[in-house]
């Protein structure tokens, strides 16, 4: 018997070593038509890590981006409950975490219902090109808002259901989303800027920006989850409360959780069986409270 099952065993170590398998996208939607005006170095290609991924192989981080997107990951028809999430890795606007914040947590966001759109925004680390935070990557952030809406049909998603959930960099451009939007450019020639781009609701996980930013929160400005590690994060943890005082100010509901310790990064990863590892859970949590995880 053991001679009949040994070249498995062997094999066994391979099997281990084997490159994980990215979670795969139904769709993949440019965010602006080809030849629009915010649109530069359109030529050139994207830096991966590892850079010779092959298709579906899991993808550890996207440099070089030009030419930004949305990955549709569409919630199985047996738990979709109609609530849409852009999700926006981080990285410090210098490359896309896009699996551990990205491709990961629409694989967890589809198993309670969501559909996810991970968003590949322009990043302001870019070498030879003049992209900002709140510029091309707020415009990207606003763009993808407002595609799920004009879009929302095909997807089989709420209008009225759009959040965006955004990961340390990606978390300052939640903020953004929710304190620069508008309701739609009305007159407008292109249909998809007639949709509104402010979001339902937002989430920050261990999210930072440069302590510049200006946090002035409109009163109507989205209900908001905030989150992030306490003494082994603090410059995160301080920005994480600034923006909950600011929205607090103005009456705006969020929740806040500051755990005591659990480091930056990682998105959903355990973390060895320290709390912050289970964040999510109080975010799937304030989902069902605010209502937008019931089905139609």
């Amino acid at each position: 018997m053991l001679r009949k099952i040994l070249p498995y065993l062997l094999l066994l170590p391979a099997l281990c070593l084997a490159p994980q398998r990215a979670f795969a996208a139904a769709q993949v939607v440019p965010l602006w038509p080809a030849g629009h005006p915010t649109l530069k170095g359109a030529g050139e290609k994207e830096i991966l890590a590892p850079p010779d991924a092959k298709p579906g192989q899991r993808i550890n981080s996207i440099k070089n981006v030009h030419n930004p997107t949305i990955e549709v990951y569409p919630a199985p028809a047996d738990k979709a409950n109609g609530c849409a999430m852009i999700v926006a890795p981080g990285g410090g606007h210098q490359f896309l975490s896009w699996s551990s914040e990205g491709t990961d947590i629409a694989e967890w966001l589809n198993g309670i219902g969501v559909t996810a759109f991970v968003l590949k925004y322009r990043l302001a680390q870019t070498p030879n090109y003049q992209y900002t935070v709140e510029g091309e990557a707020l415009q990207d952030s606003q763009r993808a808002i407002r595609i799920v809406r004009a879009r929302a049909k095909e997807w089989n998603v709420d209008p009225n259901r759009v959040g965006y959930l955004g990961f340390s960099a990606g978390g300052a451009l939640a903020a953004l989303v929710d304190m620069r939007f508008d309701r739609g450019k009305t007159g407008a020639a292109d249909p998809i800027e007639q949709q509104s781009c402010r979001p339902d609701f937002v989430a920050l996980v261990y999210a930072g920006w440069d302590p510049k930013m200006d946090l002035t929160v409109p009163k109507d400005a989205a209900p908001a989850f905030l989150t992030s590690a306490g003494s082994d994060d603090k410059f995160h943890a301080k920005e994480t409360v600034d923006f909950f005082n600011a929205l607090f100010n103005q009456d705006v509901k969020a929740d806040l959780h500051i755990y005591s310790h659990g480091g930056h990064g990682g998105g959903i990863k355990p973390r060895n069986g320290v709390p912050f590892g289970t964040w999510q859970v109080r975010f799937q949590d304030w989902m069902t409270d605010l209502g937008v995880l019931k089905k139609p």
